[in-house]
């Protein structure tokens, strides 16, 4: 749960401080996955004319629907994978040596 208190800040942390539970990494990598771009979207789509406001608060709304869901199932000991994010994050996982 942790992993995801803070959006990706906290998943960069428990990435570079957790060594050996996979658990935690898997979960502190699709964090960073999920969240760096839903953050850049946010910024994106804010700059964006006429439309760009109304987007900005669907890209919220989904931002913190996402962030209660990924809190709720770390919390619970899910290895819950977001679609397409989570099996990205365990690519990464594996690129980086953490198998």
């Amino acid at each position: 749960m942790l992993a995801y208190i803070l959006s990706w800040s906290s998943g960069i942390v428990f990435l570079l401080v957790e060594k050996d539970n996979k658990f935690v990494r898997f979960h502190a990598m699709q964090s960073i996955v999920i969240f760096v771009p839903l953050t850049i979207a946010l910024v994106v789509v804010g700059f964006l004319p006429i439309f760009g406001n109304s987007l900005s608060t669907l890209v919220y709304i989904a931002t913190i629907g996402i962030w209660l869901l990924m809190m709720f199932q770390g919390f619970q000991n899910k290895w819950y994978k977001f679609p397409y994010a989570g099996e990205y994050a365990e690519t990464q996982l594996k690129n980086m040596g953490s198998d």
